[in-house]
């Protein structure tokens, strides 16, 4: 089984999932905001579904494809971490900032 992050890694998929954040869509309206053919998007469309990324339903002649948030939770649990450490070295940053002279002449500069 592909996991979520080799699923993502490649650029499409990320800008399909873009797409389908704001609204479920069908594959036409997605083979044309990507200017990709139809055997391009089904096939991206198809590892996200088997990911369980997106998932389809159909009306009448048409496939309507829409994002599923839950898998991205192991994203979210597995950045967590990393998200803490970043927001420790900015706050540092932020507090040695806070400490310089907003004035480069009061520095002696």
């Amino acid at each position: 089984m592909v996991s979520t992050f080799e699923v993502l890694a490649e650029p499409r998929r990320r800008e399909i999932l873009d797409l389908l954040r704001a609204r479920e869509r069908p594959v036409g309206d997605l083979v044309e905001r990507l200017a990709l053919s139809q055997p391009a998007v089904s096939k991206h469309l198809r590892v996200l579904r088997e990911a369980g990324l997106v998932e389809v339903r159909t009306d009448a002649q048409r496939r309507w494809y829409r994002l599923r948030a839950e898998p991205l939770r192991e994203l979210e649990a597995w950045l967590a971490p990393y998200r803490r450490l970043w927001d420790e070295h900015l706050d540092a940053l932020e507090r040695h900032l806070d400490t310089m002279p907003d004035d480069p002449e009061e520095s002696g500069s």
